[in-house]
């Protein structure tokens, strides 16, 4: 015997125009699920405005809201920008990506030059990238490869290692590296 019922698609319920009270508890909830900026949460409140719509007496104060939750510390620009930067660093990207993720969730200028890398950490986060991406001395040379295979795999390492944010001089130090050794040394040289 089957349910007729069974197969009756749910209608989706419209949800109910945002006021304050919604603003805010929407805000509240964003912000103890996800590490995010003052930027990220204005922008995720004006969508959700765009989505749902304004049921109150007098026009939204986002700013106002996002304010407030900058001091009472729910949300933290440079705690955030400090573990994006050092999370994006860790999986060795570079500094032009590092500056364009901290850019896009919407930090500020002091913000993002407190947190670009030094030459240390730039030569740190290559390294991490041609180790894990096998590019440079980590590569692994298929035999009887020709010059010409050789060079073309070259020019590709080299413009995924820019595509990921380092200076075209790392990118070319970190390929021409012949041992990793010679690339450690490399990076050990900008730590003293």
């Amino acid at each position: 015997m089957t349910d007729g019922h069974a197969t009756r698609r749910r209608t989706r319920r419209t949800p109910k125009p945002l006021d304050r009270t919604r603003l805010n508890d929407l805000a509240l909830h964003y912000v103890a699920r996800f590490a995010t900026s003052s930027g990220k949460l204005e922008s995720y409140l004006r969508r959700k405005l765009r989505e749902r719509g304004w049921d109150g007496d007098s026009e939204p104060d986002i700013a106002g809201l996002v304010t407030r939750f900058a001091e009472k510390n729910y949300v933290d620009d440079a705690a955030y920008a400090r573990m994006k930067a050092s999370g994006l660093l860790a999986r060795g990207y570079g500094a032009r990506r590092v500056e364009q993720t901290l850019r896009a969730d919407g930090l500020a200028e002091d913000v993002r030059q407190a947190n670009s890398p030094d030459e240390a950490q730039a030569r740190e986060a290559v390294l991490s990238y041609v180790r894990r991406r096998r590019f440079g001395p980590f590569r692994i040379v298929p035999r009887g490869e020709s010059p010409d295979a050789a060079h073309k795999a070259r020019e590709k390492q080299l413009a995924a290692i820019v595509r990921a944010g380092h200076s075209f001089d790392h990118a070319r130090r970190a390929v021409e590296a012949k041992t990793e050794t010679e690339l450690e040394e490399w990076v050990a040289e900008a730590r003293d």
